[in-house]
């Protein structure tokens, strides 16, 4: 009796597993995938970095010569201005003369460049309608020979502006020349015009940086090469340019605005911008 008992438990429960394995496999197959996370469109790649002008390491001085970056404000019955007459040139200071009003600090006022006939860049807070006033831009040797000398029209507006050199003027490689940019606010005194001097150098770039310029796709790419390798003439002059060819570009504000804050320059970062034609 127990044996017949315990057949028919072992037979009750293969067919109650045979049932579920057939019904497990009557299941309808399908392709469906497990839930995957949506993505968001990606957006415009933009580029990360912005040009940044970095010093050479340990660089000497192009000349034993100071220079002055800011003019002073008060000098040949000039009119009182918030901002002073600047060269957009890197400055590194050597001596204060002070904290009182209208004083510009002296120092190393140089920059690198490779072009022969490079722009240089001023902002000028006087304008063409002060009477009797002048401007001179010069640019002599290391013998204190001119290579150009020409009178410069004020703004009609306070801006900063770029003057180019002519084809009658150039630079040599590895010679360091003396520039002037010199404001007369009248011409009928003998006092002292409000100025900015400082060095230039031209130099030969070097087959590592020549290949980094040549794999670079656009100009933008140049402009943070030259200025992460502290050329800072060419670095300015490219953006520059390009700035003025798309005035209404907010990203290439954005870059004049890094570059020039990297020397220090946050004041005029803002100015308006042009190029004077060469003469």
């Amino acid at each position: 009796m127990k044996w017949i008992l315990t057949t028919a438990l072992i037979l009750s429960s293969t067919t109650q597993y045979s049932a579920q394995v057939i019904d497990q496999t009557k299941q309808p197959v399908t392709n469906k995938q497990p839930a995957q996370p949506v993505k968001t469109p990606a957006s415009p790649q933009q580029p990360t970095s912005r040009p940044v002008f970095i010093l050479p390491k340990a660089p000497a001085p192009l000349s034993p010569v100071s220079g002055r970056r800011a003019g002073m404000g008060s000098r040949d019955n000039c009119p009182a201005v918030s901002t002073p007459l600047t060269a957009l040139v890197p400055f590194q200071e050597e001596q204060k003369v002070g904290k009182q009003i209208n004083k510009s600090i002296v120092g190393t006022v140089e920059g690198l460049t490779t072009l022969a006939r490079p722009t240089f860049w001023f902002y000028i807070p006087y304008t063409k309608d002060l009477s009797n006033s002048s401007a001179e831009f010069s640019l002599q040797d290391s013998a204190e020979n001119d290579v150009y000398r020409n009178a410069i029209a004020l703004p009609s507006k306070p801006s900063i502006i770029g003057i180019s050199l002519p084809s009658t003027a150039s630079l040599k490689v590895d010679k360091t020349y003396r520039w002037y940019f010199k404001v007369r606010c009248n011409q009928e005194t003998a006092s002292i015009p409000v100025y900015v001097e400082g060095d230039i150098k031209r130099i030969n770039l070097d087959e590592r940086v020549m290949q980094q310029l040549e794999a670079a796709n656009e100009p933008r790419q140049k402009i943070i090469i030259y200025a992460e390798k502290g050329i800072w003439f060419d670095a300015l002059n490219l953006l520059a340019q390009i700035r003025i060819s798309n005035s209404n570009d907010a990203y290439l504000e954005k870059d004049w605005q890094s570059l020039l804050q990297s020397i220090n320059l946050d004041n005029i970062a803002t100015m308006p911008l042009r190029k004077l034609p060469t003469r």
